[in-house]
């Protein structure tokens, strides 16, 4: 049976993982991934993207004709005794810039003279997967058709005799090495819909990571690489452009007002909006479609009066556990800790968003590469020890939600808490989790490099970007870059979902909850340091303060 190429790619990954090392939390950081995105990939119960597959040759330095040709050639072609890949015809890469590893050249093996073949017969030359002579093509490239092929042509090559001697290696051409992963957006479809990426969840949600495929055994020891050994230092978070243009608004501003950190906050503060559009802008630069930025407003997100509101509900929370407090009145005691979460509205710039003009849909059925808003009479909830998905709303019957408030429901009822919500009418377009996502990360990069280094005035700065994004989306004469009302409901849902989502983990672990209200405010009772990391990270979180609910008086 003919394996697969996304199967030989997870076989792959996995003796490269092996041979070097590595774990799967380090392959997710080298990629920008999560620990549980890597698991679910080699287990097959999520796609290798055309975006991943560059990264992992970023990432292990290899070409990815190498990545696709195997384990044994990939592993052989790391540790240089499998001459690499490249197409005919390919650019050679371009020279190192000062301070920069040269790398060995990425090219076809050289094809040894053939004697003069009949004219009849097919000609021979070597595969480019395991360099025995063969006589098929394949777009182009002598190549054996399938794996079997190749490894019966090896086991009949003659052995190389010991004593001639070994060719001389390639002198190495410098190439310059990758500062990040390129981002490749999902192409649209006939509708605009980007390439399906598989909702991931919250990044604190990280599960027990599952087996790997067993790996190829590793190749014996051939050849000692002659070019200079690859260092791999920590890869960038994030572009470097990005971060280095939130850094020189800072300088200039501490500049503009002669080294006045109150003075040059007040003016970063000012120009927060038109500087978060101008590096959410620098961000789409080589994106492979084109956003609508002013798409025609629908009627449900329009606004009922100026100080009025629209349609569409976000899922707010604002809860508190009844018997918790009733067995408080009755004197039992509780120690309670209030948990803060961290820039939870630059979490929430991972969500999907649409990509163009929202168009109706009355199928009933939620496309998963689409995103809008829609309208849905939601379940009944049951839990009275856990808050409702949805938010405190009160009135019953059929409500406009977000794309993100709508996922929620939709992950709690393939959790069996409660049954799918009834979806009557959709405005929806091809959608994309990860439109804003070089954004949040050159945001969240500077915002870790501000808080390691004490800089308040950039930690101030960069909140002051990610929440006014937010929140001038809609209609909001403040920004007059993009009118948005349904990204900005999509994203305030998804900061309340991610809340929301902590709580469920709480729960999960054995602990009560307490109290929900707002973006980041969680209040439980138990030992959550088993379950959350501690700190000021995107993925952590902060205790606000503890105090005892209940007690005699």
């Amino acid at each position: 049976m003919k394996m697969g190429t996304e199967e030989l790619l997870r076989l792959t990954v996995a003796a490269l993982m092996t041979r070097t090392g590595e774990r799967q939390n380090v392959l997710a950081d080298g990629l920008g991934l999560s620990q549980a995105q890597i698991s679910r990939k080699q287990a097959g119960r999520q796609h290798w993207s055309l975006e991943d597959l560059d990264g992992l040759a970023a990432h292990f330095g290899l070409h990815v004709l190498d990545l696709l040709a195997g384990p044994t050639h990939a592993v052989g072609v790391f540790h240089g005794s499998i001459p690499a890949l490249r197409p005919s015809g390919a650019p050679a890469p371009p020279p190192a810039s000062a301070g920069q590893l040269p790398l060995p050249a990425v090219q076809l093996p050289a094809q040894p003279p053939q004697a003069p073949a009949p004219p009849a017969a097919a000609p021979v030359a070597p595969c480019v997967l395991c360099g025995q002579p063969c006589s098929e093509e394949v777009d182009g490239f002598p190549q054996h058709l399938s794996a079997e092929e190749c490894a019966a042509a090896i086991a009949a090559a003659p052995p190389t005799p010991a004593s001639a001697p070994a060719a001389p290696a390639p002198a190495p051409v410098p190439q310059q090495l990758p500062a990040e992963r390129p981002t490749q957006e999902p192409a649209p479809a006939a509708d605009a819909a980007a390439e399906s990426v598989a909702p991931e969840p919250a990044p604190e949600a990280v599960p027990e990571a599952e087996p790997l495929s067993e790996p190829e055994p590793e190749p014996e020891p051939g050849p000692v690489r002659t070019g200079p050994a690859v260092v791999r230092g920590p890869r960038a978070y994030a572009s470097g452009t990005l971060t280095d243009q939130v850094a020189d608004n800072v300088h200039a501003a501490l500049q503009e007002c002669d080294g006045d950190v109150e003075a040059a906050q007040a003016v970063l503060l000012r120009s927060a909006i038109p500087d978060v559009m101008a590096l959410f802008k620098a961000s789409r630069v080589g994106g492979r479609y084109e956003h609508s930025e002013f798409p025609p407003t629908a009627d449900v997100l329009r606004k009922r009066s100026q100080k009025g509101a629209d349609e569409i509900w976000e899922g707010r929370p604002k809860w508190r556990n009844r018997e918790i407090f009733k067995a408080a009145k009755a004197g039992e005691e509780f120690e309670v800790t209030a948990l803060d979460m961290n820039a939870a509205y630059l979490s929430a710039f991972k969500c999907w968003l649409p990509i163009g003009q929202l168009r109706e849909d009355t199928s009933g059925v939620h496309d998963r590469k689409k995103a809008g808003v829609h309208l849905i009479t939601p379940a009944e909830w049951e839990h009275t020890d856990l808050p409702n998905a949805l938010g405190n709303r009160m009135e019953p019957g059929e409500l406009w939600v977000s794309e993100s408030t709508l996922r929620l429901l939709l992950d709690c009822a393939r959790d069996g808490l409660a049954d799918a919500p009834v979806i009557h009418r959709s405005l929806v377009s091809g959608g994309t989790e990860v439109l804003l996502e070089k954004l949040r990360r050159a945001l969240a990069e500077v915002r870790k490099s501000a808080l390691a280094e004490g800089d308040e005035l950039t930690v101030n700065y960069v909140k002051s970007m990610y929440s006014k994004l937010v929140s001038t989306l809609g209609e909001s004469t403040a920004n007059r870059d993009m009118r948005r009302p349904d990204w900005m409901h999509i994203m305030r849902a998804k900061a309340f979902a991610n809340l929301w989502m902590k709580a469920h983990k709480i729960h999960k672990a054995g602990f009560q909850v307490v109290e929900m209200s707002g973006t980041d405010e969680l209040h439980v009772i138990g030992d959550w340091r088993t379950v959350f990391a501690e700190g000021r990270d995107l993925n952590q979180v902060k205790e606000k303060q503890t105090y005892t609910l209940g007690g005699k008086r």
